[in-house]
């Protein structure tokens, strides 16, 4: 075990905010602020949270955040706790966050939203609109220290042209990825033409795209979870799983489509589905490709591992114990590490268990999982 120096980098690759639930009233233009996403709530004391007025989250909205709060309580479908009551200090407020990483001892981290994985709209108009409101609030938050705090874009990605125009906005503001979630768009694959402009873009400015897991309310996400239960799920296969389902599939499916092959200096981030499922999807996917390469698309490299160690980086949970296996099958500069803070299944002592977690390393390989892969791969 290798005692590290004080001078490391440390740098939390999943760093959700908690919204402060009036930022769409505040932040949207006029003309869309009668259906601004707000928190209402019920005749029976129950907090809900709307979008243009359907309800996207029922009931338990204390659990959007919740890591400082009894999780069964916050689980509650009557209770009266509300979204406020899960929200710890430095989940709203970007001086506080500032305070909170001190605390932590992290240099920098990456900052995602948490309703903004939540709400969808048909209405481009709305959802371009919602978008911006979030962006320009972000940049607001991050006022506190734009080096320490890495803001990413949310981008309506039913309107491409559109979604091009905010992230060139965005760019010049100094942000620094992409939010993606992991579904196709109006039947579009991630190689589809349909993005090839804004993938250009991206791939041009360097920035990376961060597929993450959402959560829709009103519809299913493609996924492996499948039918397994019925509402409720048992909730540790649900989060366990969840993001998995998601992210694994997504990123898989950019792969063997070619989306690497049209745009090969692409960057792409997974979260919140920890890192050692890589290995195996490599492994899995040069076994098959070796029967089957002959069916389906050519891919320009040799394998689909290729693309694993080129164009993909992965975020590893702080106790995963996989993290130096990965560093050996993936690459050593493919590995972060992010806390999910402040959301319910996070822990507070994050920042302690990944450092314990990574010691037994030799010290240039705690450095890049720590912080020197995010400060490379964001150019910090």
């Amino acid at each position: 075990m290798s005692q590290l120096a004080s001078d490391v980098f440390i740098f939390d690759a999943d760093a959700h905010v908690l919204e402060p639930p009036d930022l769409w009233e505040n932040y949207l233009e006029d003309k869309f602020r009668d259906r601004a996403i707000k928190f209402r709530v019920n005749e029976k004391g129950v907090e809900q949270l709307f979008a243009d007025g359907e309800v996207i989250l029922p009931n338990c909205t204390a659990a959007l955040g919740g890591v400082n709060i009894d999780r069964t309580e916050a689980f509650n479908p009557r209770s009266s706790l509300s979204y406020l009551d899960g929200a710890p200090p430095g989940s709203m407020d970007g001086a506080e966050r500032v305070l909170q990483f001190n605390e932590w001892g992290l240099s920098a981290g990456l900052v995602l939203p948490t309703i903004g994985i939540l709400w969808d709209s048909a209405d481009n108009a709305l959802a371009n609109a919602y978008c911006r409101a979030y962006n320009n609030w972000v940049y607001d938050f991050q006022a506190a220290d734009r080096q320490r705090l890495v803001v990413a874009a949310n981008l309506n990605y039913h309107d491409i042209d559109e979604a091009v125009k905010e992230f060139d906005l965005r760019l010049k503001q100094g942000f620094k990825g992409v939010f993606l979630p992991p579904e196709r768009v109006d039947g579009h694959a991630f190689a589809s033409d349909y993005f090839d402009p804004l993938w250009a873009r991206i791939e041009e400015s360097g920035v990376p795209l961060l597929i993450h897991v959402i959560v829709r309310s009103r519809r299913f996400v493609t996924g492996f979870v499948g039918d397994w239960y019925e509402t409720p799920a048992n909730r540790t296969f649900s989060f366990a799983l969840g993001a998995a389902s998601q992210v694994m599939p997504a990123c898989m499916a950019m792969v063997m489509d070619g989306l690497f092959d049209k745009f090969p200096r692409l960057k792409v981030v997974a979260i919140e589905a920890g890192c050692g499922w890589a290995p195996y999807a490599m492994d899995r996917l040069d076994e098959k490709y070796q029967h089957f390469s002959g069916f389906d698309l050519k891919l320009n490299l040799d394998k689909p591992s290729d693309y694993f160690r080129r164009n993909l980086w992965f975020v590893a949970e702080p106790e995963e114990r996989t993290i130096g296996a990965a560093l050996e099958l993936v690459g050593e500069d493919r590995i972060l590490w992010g806390s999910d803070f402040p959301h319910i299944d996070s822990h507070i002592d994050a920042p302690g268990q990944i450092k314990g977690n990574v010691s037994h390393l030799p010290e240039h390989l705690q450095r890049a999982v720590l912080g020197d892969n995010a400060r490379k791969l964001f150019a910090l």
